[in-house]
Formats: C-alpha cells, structure tokens, sequence
C-alpha cells in the first residue's frame, strides 16, 4: 500500500476531550509516515484549544480543551493537513546507538539465529544493517517501536514472557525492533543492549527519541560497555545524532 492509495483517515471521537485520527490498522511504514506527517503538521501550525497529540503506529490521538475548540472547524482542518505528503513533515534525525550484542547482554540471540537458520552473526549483521523508525513511543516511558526490522528476523513473541529484562534492552517482537528504557516484563526476544539512555528524569531532553527519529544501530565489544554505560549515567550523550 502506498501513500497515494491510502483512504482518508478516520476521525473518531474519545469523549468531549479528544479525537483519534485514524489511517489505517495495520502495522505499515506507509501508514505510519502519515500519522507522523499530520502530527508535524499540526505542531507547525497550533490549532486553537489542542492541548497535545500521541502518534501511534496507525492513528493520531488529538488532546484538545473542549471549552476552547471548534471541533468541526478542527475536524476539517485536521482533513485537510493530512493530504500533504509525509516527506514534508520529516523530522531529519538519525541516532547511532552502540549496542553489545549477545550473551549476558543478549540472552536469546542464539536461539533467535538457531530458530532462523542462521548463524549468531549473521544475525547481528542483519540486525545493524537496518535503518530503523521510531514509530512510536509507549509501554513504558521513551520505550522506542521501530520499524524497519528486516522481515528475515521477524519473530512471534515468547510463549512465556519474562517478569523482569534489563532497561536498554534492544529486542525484536514480531516484525517490530525495540529499544527499552527501564527493567520490566516483557515477551519480545532479547539480543542485545545499548548503554544509551532513552530515558532520564532530570535530563533536559528526558526522552532521547521521538517519533519519526532514525536509528542506525552499531556493534560494540562488551569490555566497552562499562565506560560508555558510566558515561550514560551521567548524563552524558552516548547515542550521536546526526542528520540522514
């Protein structure tokens, strides 16, 4: 499906204070450049009584002040930003992030390269060939969708998800990546870590990455992992940013 093809999206009411905007359901890279497109556009040009938008992979949900929105008007101003093309809201910014891959830092990359037929490296070349998306934020605080995994290495999640996996995991769970920010549960197949911090209360950025954000990943040696991970804590930046 591209682009062009796509159908208008669908604006759904959530009570009298938000609105969910609505451009496809399923998991596509077409889709998901128009929810960010629209949530571009709407931040370039503030509507009156919105209060905040949250893109998802398919729908934009649209917080607004009932008291201060003309929701038709709204309504028809959020039709008309959506049919401008999704290059035009591009956020312009790719993220190394250095990960250690495998063993401690990754415990089921052997059985994920076992389960595909492939070898461990082979698996972590195929990984850090990608150009990733980040398609969205949520689950926890600055937990990163990515899109974009090569579909050689799209796995169901676990049968038996794990109560507790390390913050900054870097994961693959159906034909999605994922970098996670702080420990929890979680079904997605762990095959490495970054020391990088997409989440730190007090650091001005707290969130690290946002939606429409690239992320390249890039190998490091597991006797690096101390001093950049000490660095990260302090707040310093670990993960580069640097223009596509």
């Amino acid at each position: 499906m591209t682009i062009e093809t796509l159908p208008h999206p669908r604006l759904l009411r959530c009570g009298d204070a938000a609105i969910s905007v609505e451009f496809g359901d399923a998991i596509d890279p077409a889709v998901n450049a128009r929810v960010l497109a629209l949530d571009a556009a709407l931040a370039a040009e503030p509507q009156p009584g919105l209060l905040e938008t949250v893109p998802t992979y398919r729908s934009l949900l649209i917080h607004l002040d009932p008291l201060r929105t003309d929701v038709p008007a709204l309504s028809e101003r959020i039709l008309t930003l959506s049919e401008r093309p999704a290059a035009a809201g591009g956020k312009l910014r790719r993220w190394r992030v250095p990960v250690v891959y495998g063993g401690d830092f990754g415990m089921d990359l052997d059985d994920l390269a076992a389960r595909h037929g492939i070898s461990g490296e082979a698996l972590v070349a195929r990984h850090a060939a990608a150009t990733y998306v980040v398609a969205m934020i949520g689950f926890m605080p600055g937990f990163a969708y990515l899109s974009g995994l090569d579909p050689s290495l799209a796995t169901p999640r676990r049968l038996e998800p794990r109560m507790k996996t390390p913050a900054q995991s870097v994961s693959i769970g159906g034909a999605q990546g994922a970098i996670s920010t702080v420990e929890g549960p979680s079904g997605w197949h762990m095959i490495g870590r970054t020391p990088a911090r997409g989440f730190m209360p007090g650091r001005d950025p707290v969130f690290t990455y946002a939606p429409g954000d690239e992320i390249r990943f890039e190998r490091i040696a597991s006797d690096e992992w101390a001093g950049l991970d000490a660095l990260a804590a302090s707040g310093a930046p670990v993960a580069r940013c640097e223009a596509p």
